[in-house]
């Protein structure tokens, strides 16, 4: 079996969110980058628990500059068997989609997972977008997924209840929270990831469809108005008044 897991970098949870001062990309300085956790937690963890039983290998990829090696490392201390930089700064999902897309088309991937969305910009498209361009079957937001021979049980939650597919591999699956548990790298795996290939492959041509024209910060959140249980007249005029639906 040959996985693909697909991992983004971004800002630290904790990260302040601002942005340069034209408003057309992310203040970047002094900001702490991690792995994106649905990337990591659930779709590389789940990748490596089905190479663990089933054999073959996973391979990591990531589409961004140098400086992103650190993250790519920390996949192959969790348990990726090699990893794949594209060298290209990513400019939007659609770019990201192509670039992975043209590196896995002739590979023979059986399996390519990514998490469900990233947490910066949370759009989770680059999952149908990829799928799309290689023509092959999309299931997103996967909790569960079982392989048996050339076809894969997947799961996911939905209104109500839990939706079960049968497909067949080759599949593309975004995974959400229930896919797997997060897996902390040891001292050996940390040792082993300084000596596991990093491809760096050059990019392929794209025009981006979509542009950034601007980005702004909501605004700034009101204070509450606490209201005395005994001026029910006075809450009737806030709500009538000055309260907002969203």
């Amino acid at each position: 079996m040959k996985f693909l897991v697909c991992i983004a970098q971004t800002p630290d949870t904790t990260a302040k969110v601002s942005f340069d001062g034209d408003g057309k990309a992310y203040n970047s300085t002094g900001v702490q980058f991690i792995m994106n956790p649905y990337d990591e937690w659930y779709a590389l963890v789940r990748a490596c628990e089905l190479r663990e039983t089933l054999g073959g290998a996973v391979t990591a990829i990531n589409v961004g500059p140098a400086t992103n090696e650190t993250t790519i490392r920390k996949a192959l201390a969790i348990g990726a068997d090699e990893a794949v930089r594209i060298d290209a700064e990513p400019s939007g999902s659609a770019f990201v989609a192509r670039q992975i897309a043209a590196y896995a088309e002739d590979k023979g991937f059986d399996l390519i997972f990514l998490g469900k969305e990233t947490i910066d910009y949370n759009g989770a498209e680059v999952g149908a977008m990829l799928a799309e361009y290689l023509d092959l079957p999309f299931v997103p937001l996967a909790s569960k997924l079982e392989l048996a021979g050339s076809s894969a049980t997947v799961e996911r939650d939905i209104e109500g209840g839990v939706e079960v597919l049968e497909c067949n591999l080759p599949l593309v699956v975004s995974a959400s929270k229930g896919m797997a548990e997060q897996r902390i790298p040891n001292m050996r795996g940390i040792m082993m990831a300084r000596t596991k290939p990093l491809q760096v492959v050059q990019p392929v041509d794209f025009e981006e469809p979509v542009e950034a024209v601007r980005f702004t910060l909501p605004p700034v959140k009101a204070g509450v108005k606490l209201v005395d249980p005994e001026q029910m007249d006075e809450l009737v005029r806030l709500l009538h008044e000055e309260a907002k639906v969203l």
